[in-house]
């Protein structure tokens, strides 16, 4: 079933394009691609006027946690934006591990009168499909999740940002920056680090973006991936960055959820060591001033409010949603004091190259695999055998929400993979 299903959503993305833009900017499939419309009564108009509707957020980590942050600052403004009142008409539980204390956070929030629930964390996924099971009048959407046009459920849905946009455009940061360093002689090796939390598609897929757009500046560039196994972990983040620059890197990207590698960076950058920070989620300039250039930002308002409005409408929310740029779901921080003369100029012109289609990320002429250029790939996991690459580009987030590109592209080591 799950491989009809995907056949029939690559072959409406491809032969269609559906509207919005697609994973490297405006690119011809969709962004999202939806399951086969299923009879439920979830999709109908919610029984109660707006006035009455409860929504309800389950968050892995509190606001402490960047990732975390951004979602509960999402979901609040989304709620207030549509008209909700945050104090009667949105309950968010905080601190929700990846285990049956979801199952019960969500029942809960069921029995609470929530008729649209979302949770913010992949190993939520699991959970939120057991309660959906169980609540068929109520809607659940797993950010980042990737099972629910395969579920069956008509009311388990999947939402995910183009986050390697907004890595790809970090990138192209760190490459300025880097290329500043070698034309000054600063450096001698083009050689970048990574703190990933897991070696999943979504961490695989951002840093191969976060590279590709180094690479767009400094093509010499090499980078190596230290793993923490955990999506937060401020001390493991700070260890795998210290381990990373004592190897000679000197930026570090990351995809973890706190601020361990770019304080380690700033500490490393005091104490006269050549290091540089691209972060994630959240402006890390108040914990990395001097070495902080960027992070790469998903915009979640946007997709927590697209998926508000239509629910509040009653109409059909697909199984999976994604979007990027030409919404504005990603975006990058402030530019920091060390990012490099001409950034902002350069950040402007990959942008709009993102938008109008002329940049297409994931170019499979821009990399190789082996030392060689694919023009196919139906191995990426999960995916049943459906292929990713049309016309020489490996297009992401296109048949379901979620990152699947798994590819390991030639240039990049990971040093810890479980």
């Amino acid at each position: 079933m799950k491989k009809r299903i995907l056949a029939l959503l690559l072959g409406g993305v491809m032969v269609l394009g559906l509207a919005a833009c697609s994973s490297s900017g405006s690119q011809s499939p969709s962004p999202s691609a939806s399951a086969p419309a299923a009879s439920a009564p979830a999709e109908s108009t919610p029984a109660e006027p707006a006035s009455a509707v409860k929504v309800g957020g389950i968050m892995l980590h509190d606001e402490n946690s960047g990732y975390d942050m951004a979602h509960i600052e999402g979901l609040t403004t989304a709620c207030k934006n549509l008209g909700l009142d945050l104090d009667t008409q949105l309950i968010i539980k905080y601190n929700v591990p990846e285990d049956e204390n979801c199952y019960d956070a969500a029942v809960d929030l069921a029995e609470q009168g929530c008729t649209i629930i979302f949770s913010d964390s992949y190993g939520h996924q699991s959970y939120m499909q057991q309660a959906a099971s169980e609540f068929e009048d109520v809607i659940f959407v797993s950010c980042t999740g990737d099972n629910a046009a395969a579920s069956g459920l008509a009311n388990l849905k999947n939402i995910f940002p183009y986050t390697y946009e907004s890595r790809y455009v970090s990138g192209v940061v760190a490459g300025m920056k880097l290329k500043e360093l070698l034309d000054a002689g600063t450096v001698t090796d083009p050689y970048v680090g990574y703190v990933g939390a897991y070696p999943y598609a979504e961490v695989v897929s951002g840093y191969t973006a976060f590279f590709l757009g180094i690479r767009s500046i400094v093509p010499e560039a090499h980078m190596d991936v230290q793993y923490t196994q955990s999506w937060y972990d401020p001390a493991k983040e700070s260890e795998a960055a210290n381990a990373l620059m004592a190897r000679g890197c000197v930026i570090i990207g990351q995809h973890a959820d706190s601020t361990g590698a770019p304080s380690a960076v700033q500490a490393a950058l005091d104490g006269g060591k050549t290091a540089y920070s691209v972060g994630y989620n959240v402006d890390m300039l108040s914990v990395a001033p001097a070495a902080a250039l960027t992070s790469a930002q998903n915009v979640w308002s946007v997709l927590y409010q697209t998926t508000l409005d239509k629910f509040l409408k009653g109409e059909e929310i697909p199984a999976d949603f994604a979007t990027g740029i030409k919404d504005g779901a990603v975006s990058i921080s402030a530019l920091g004091q060390s990012c490099a003369e001409g950034t902002a100029e350069k950040v402007e012109e990959v942008w709009a190259g993102l938008k109008d289609g002329s940049l297409n990320i994931f170019d499979c002429a821009n990399f190789t695999v082996g030392g060689e250029h694919l023009t196919s790939y139906t191995e990426s996991y999960g995916m049943d055998g459906a292929e990713t690459i049309t016309d020489g580009v490996f297009y992401e987030s296109v048949i379901r929400s979620a990152p699947y590109f798994d590819l390991r592209i030639d240039g990049i080591t990971e040093l810890t993979a479980e």
